[in-house]
């Protein structure tokens, strides 16, 4: 699977016919293309063709950002640097929010993309019937290579290449960048952004596990549970899989996204990630958290963008579909050690999955459930992982969810050295887990853990006035 629906050479690109150009974008999809989307493609294509004459580099169209469920319009590598272009066919003046969408793009692709992180990063706003602004060429004051936002109707864009370039030979000694080893790098999040991502959330974790009453007992004994098994797997070399429960509004989530920022090396390269299937629930986390950071940094007399906390957030919180994306166009080991699975219940049957690949992703002979595919992203690491479960209880499961049964026989039938941690409440009804637990009643290194369920319901007030 490729990042992008089309790519070629600048050169080559100007060669193609519009109509071939347009079927490759089109037949790359993963959507139906509805009219407006298709009267925009030929549009780019049509306008790229005659201002990009004379320049040398490559060009993708449609490029997915690594596991962050968005598309670039255009990307450009030039040179020693890399142009991404947000178009507004049609518009005659240059929206706040395109603006930042540019950015935000630009953002996330410099801090998760790996041979992305130390190259020169232009973002560019496009709006076709707009009066061209004169460039401004100038860096974000955070020392990352990033240039602020230029804007233009596209009368500008070569010479906002060659500006850029005269920049970078003016300030620094730099490479060009080879777009074919560009192109194999793969998720993995900056070092900053995972200070960054910590320092945001940390602050709000430590409070709550800190109280004293019973609800700050109990999410102490599970956090301090689930990391034993995380030292205990990375120093004996194994994987293992701990299943979570928990009364409704005991913290699961919580408990998630503080084993997540708590566990962060960058000197010995360990990542974490909470993942959900629920989008709305991850972009109501992503901005309550951004927004609450910017909040706290305007308190303390400093200016920050919610798009810049935003992307801090995005080192911890991922949508679990965009991390299967991801794990199924790239087959190496994801930078990810441990991976938390929000309401775990919830994920694909092999029906379900199957379906979707074919249809979807057109992978013709995919023939496993979501639970399985997920466990074998992080057994793809040659010693050890951790995978996190975290079970709601008393929810009804819908047609297409395998429930939690599904992940315990994934385990028995595909995983059979995997170590197996168990809340000794997984064998309560409303869980679901039913009589599968049966089959590893036998297993080797299988050990139930009353540590591992949440008993008593919390209160997360810092976000709570997101979540009514």
């Amino acid at each position: 699977m490729k990042r992008h629906y089309y790519s070629n050479s600048i050169a080559q690109f100007l060669c193609d016919d519009p109509s071939a150009i347009y079927g490759r974008i089109a037949l790359n999809s993963e959507f139906a293309v509805e009219q407006n989307q298709k009267n925009a493609w030929i549009a780019q294509i049509e306008h790229l063709k005659e201002i990009l004459k004379n320049l040398n580099g490559t060009i993708y169209f449609e490029y997915s950002i690594p596991r962050m469920g968005k598309r670039v319009d255009v990307l450009l590598i030039v040179g020693q640097a890399i142009f991404v272009v947000e178009y507004k066919v049609g518009e005659k003046q240059y929206p706040s929010y395109a603006v930042d969408q540019a950015v935000d793009y630009a953002l996330d692709l410099k801090n998760f993309h790996a041979t992305s992180h130390d190259r020169y990063m232009m973002p560019i706003l496009i709006a076709t019937e707009a009066t061209d602004e004169a460039p401004k060429i100038s860096l974000t004051p955070n020392n990352d290579r990033l240039f602020m936002v230029t804007k233009t109707n596209g009368d500008s864009l070569v010479r906002i290449v060659h500006e850029v370039h005269s920049f970078i030979e003016v300030n620094a000694a730099e490479t060009e960048i080879n777009s074919g080893e560009w192109e194999k790098g793969s998720y993995c999040p900056t070092p900053t952004i995972i200070e960054a991502a910590m320092a945001l959330y940390n602050g709000h974790a430590v409070a709550e596990i800190s109280r004293n009453d019973a609800s700050g007992e109990n999410l102490h004994r599970t956090t301090q549970a689930i990391a034993n098994v995380i030292a205990d797997a990375r120093q004996n070399s194994y994987k293992a899989a701990c299943f979570v429960t928990g009364v409704p509004g005991a913290g699961k989530t919580f408990i998630g996204l503080n084993i997540a920022t708590q566990h962060f090396d960058k000197e010995a390269g360990l990542h974490s990630v909470f993942l959900s299937g629920n989008g709305p629930l991850v972009k109501i986390l992503q901005e309550a958290l951004a927004l609450d950071k910017v909040e706290r940094e305007k308190a303390a007399g400093r200016k920050m963008k919610k798009g810049v906390a935003r992307s801090e957030v995005k080192a911890f919180i991922q949508n679990v579909h965009h991390y299967r994306d991801e794990c199924l166009s790239d087959p190496s080991p994801p930078v990810d050690r441990i991976a938390l699975f929000d309401e775990a219940q919830r994920a694909w049957d092999l029906k379900q999955t199957s379906m979707f690949m074919q249809q979807k992703k057109n992978q013709l002979d995919f023939d496993q459930s979501e639970p399985e595919f997920l466990l074998s992203c992080i057994d793809r690491h040659p010693d050890w992982g951790v995978v996190v479960c975290l079970v709601g209880g008393g929810q009804e499961i819908n047609k297409g969810e395998a429930g939690i049964s599904e992940w315990i026989e994934a385990l028995n039938r595909s995983f059979p050295d995997w170590h197996i941690h168990i809340s000794d409440r997984l064998t309560d009804e409303e869980f679901g887990a039913g009589r599968v637990l049966d089959s590893i009643a036998s297993r080797k290194n299988v050990c139930h853990d009353s540590g591992l369920h949440l008993s008593v319901s919390m209160s997360l007030t810092w976000l709570s006035k997101f979540l009514i």
